[in-house]
């Protein structure tokens, strides 16, 4: 959080894109405070049933708002509450809670917050971003809990009755999904992260929303006028009449740009000379393919398999895998889908039992090496992958490869569950293509042997650059250092494509610099094959597409391709856009 006492203005992370004007609504989660109480002996059993039944009451009331969020949002979200049923029926501490009852003859509601706020205490100290974001969890089917076994009614945002944003400390996906549309402009929370559930439900459900405040809710008046820029992360507290004016306009601005854009959802994308791009979208539920398709994407370039588990406490089996991928297979036929098979460690947790303890996770066990050390995961997931591929648009595609040999190994792997499969006279697509992410410099570099054994590249810019500048990407003080046109970077772009098409194999791009649009001319110059971006900016990359000639593009590469310093290139393409964009509604 960054906070600018100038123009009032607050930084927080970017959670969900959109502008949001209003006024505050402050959630008024009170501190639950609990007095020890001792219990005569004959008192001891009544109060472990007291808390049993805190339990159970808590999960009906996690499944009723499961029944809603799979009518709001689907059924991929309303997984979401699965994490919370097994954080309460988690015999570790429930049975903590019922042993201590009975040896310290004490109220099960003190005992109980005791023991969580332990529990939470020991996972804050993890180094691991995913694994603290849990805590928000265990923090919410606790205060469920608490508030049963104290008889307190609670809290529901259905009770705002007025367009408002609403600023709270904390919010867990039980609030969020009581939210009304009619109500509810957006909201700014102190606490989360970008992997926290309230996150991915707030781009489910269209709200405008910034995490990661830190002290805001304590700066903040009841009614107070806010100014909520998602997109951004910032939040204007008590604006001047002239920049809510300017946002005004910047609201409708977008909103008119957004459904100009929309028009070209039909038309594809091409240069005015007639060199084709496809125009795929990178999507993290089957839910987000509707909006894939809305927004006019060719395809689903990159479906990030990791909600399957990152929303939950254990690692989904064949037949719900079979089901998420069919149902993307379904709802994006005829296009084609591109599944990545688990990007597990790194900044995504995994709740595997033994997994070790990383001081550097992002150079560590993830991904495919992760993947062909758990056998028996990775083959389910294959297993699953290759059923669904019978629809005949499915392409697999492992992530991280550094090597020769590790491509070898997976695709070994995927052929011992191709013969299994044909044993057992289970159909599969047999022309399955088989591709890899290239996110690794040394896979750039072998990028000739790599394109030899398998059907297509997908670039992974957001890695690639990390990996190939030494810079963590979510580290503040270096992130200055992390240049998406660096040459380094462009030279290994250049490479990978230059190798790919050498082997006629096609190449693509799944990372943030696809959905750059200062980037997009350099890359269509450069002769890439696929743009994958987030469905929202697949409009604005397909007009640009649209309003260039290839040639003029591959005059702009060239002309990259010669600079050797970072803050020319980033001229030169600012230049160029600026030039060509800068009086068009783009």
């Amino acid at each position: 959080m960054e906070k600018s006492d100038a123009k009032k203005i607050w930084r927080g992370i970017p959670a969900s894109p959109g502008i949001a004007i209003g006024k505050a609504f402050l959630l008024d989660k009170k501190e639950i405070k609990i007095i020890e109480n001792r219990l005569q002996a004959t008192q001891v059993e009544g109060e472990v049933i007291r808390f049993k039944n805190a339990l159970e009451e808590s999960k009906k009331e996690f499944l009723k708002l499961k029944e809603d969020l799979t009518r709001k949002a689907g059924v991929e979200q309303a997984k979401i509450f699965e994490a919370y049923l097994l954080i309460l029926e988690d015999d570790f501490i429930n049975q903590q809670v019922i042993n201590r009852i009975r040896k310290e003859q004490g109220n099960a509601e003190f005992i109980y917050q005791k023991i969580v706020q332990e529990t939470i205490n020991k996972v804050s100290l993890s180094k691991d971003e995913h694994l603290k974001d849990k805590t928000s969890d265990i923090n919410a089917v606790s205060v469920r809990v608490l508030n049963n076994l104290l008889g307190l009614k609670q809290y529901s945002l259905e009770s705002v009755t007025s367009p408002a944003i609403i600023v709270a400390h904390s919010l867990s996906p039980g609030d969020v999904v009581q939210m009304s549309r009619a109500n509810i402009l957006g909201f700014a929370i102190d606490t989360g992260g970008k992997t926290s559930h309230v996150v991915l439900l707030a781009k489910s459900l269209g709200f405008p929303a910034v995490v990661g405040l830190k002290d805001f809710y304590s700066e903040v008046k009841p009614g107070e006028k806010l100014i909520l820029d998602g997109e951004r992360g910032e939040i204007i507290l008590s604006p001047d009449d002239f920049t809510l004016k300017n946002y005004q306009a910047k609201k409708e601005k977008l909103l008119e740009r957004d459904k100009s854009l929309l028009e070209l959802a039909e038309l594809v994308a091409e240069t005015k000379d007639g060199r084709k791009l496809k125009l795929s979208a990178n999507i993290e539920l089957p839910s987000d393919a509707e909006v894939a398709i809305k927004n006019g994407a060719e395809g689903v370039g990159l479906f990030r398999t990791e909600y399957l588990y990152l929303a939950r406490y254990n690692l989904p089996g064949e037949e719900e895998q079979y089901q998420a991928y069919s149902a993307i297979a379904k709802r994006i036929h005829p296009r084609k889908v591109v599944i990545r098979t688990f990007d597990m460690g790194g900044d995504k947790f995994m709740h595997i039992p033994g997994r070790p303890y990383e001081a550097n996770p992002f150079l560590g066990w993830r991904a495919i090496r992760a993947c062909l050390d758990l056998p028996d995961i990775f083959r389910t997931q294959l297993r699953a992958i290759l059923r669904a591929s019978t629809f005949g648009n499915i392409l697999l595609m492992f992530p991280m490869i550094s090597s020769l040999e590790e491509l070898i190994r997976a695709k070994e792997f995927l052929n011992e569950v191709k013969a299994d499969l044909k044993r057992e006279r289970v159909m599969f697509d047999h022309k399955l293509k088989v591709g890899i992410m290239i996110e690794v410099p040394a896979a750039a570099l072998e990028a000739d042997s790599l394109a030899k054994e398998c059907d297509f590249f997908s670039i992974g810019t957001n890695d690639l650059i990390q990996y190939t500048l030494a810079v963590d990407r979510a580290n503040e003080k270096v992130a200055y250092l992390y240049q998406s046109f660096h040459p380094s970077v462009l030279k290994l772009i250049k490479t990978t494509i230059d190798e790919g098409h050498k082997n006629e194999i096609f190449v693509g791009m799944c990372g943030e610099m696809a959905a750059d649009p200062k980037a997009t001319v350099f890359l269509v110059g450069l002769g890439i094959d696929e743009l994958s971006t987030s469905p929202y900016a697949v409009p604005q990359i397909k007009k640009i597409i649209r309003s260039i000639e290839f040639k003029e593009a591959q005059k702009l590469t060239g002309e990259v391709m010669k600079l050797k310093d970072v803050k020319e290139i980033q001229k030169l393409m600012e230049e160029d856009y600026q030039h060509r964009f800068s009086n068009r509604k783009v």
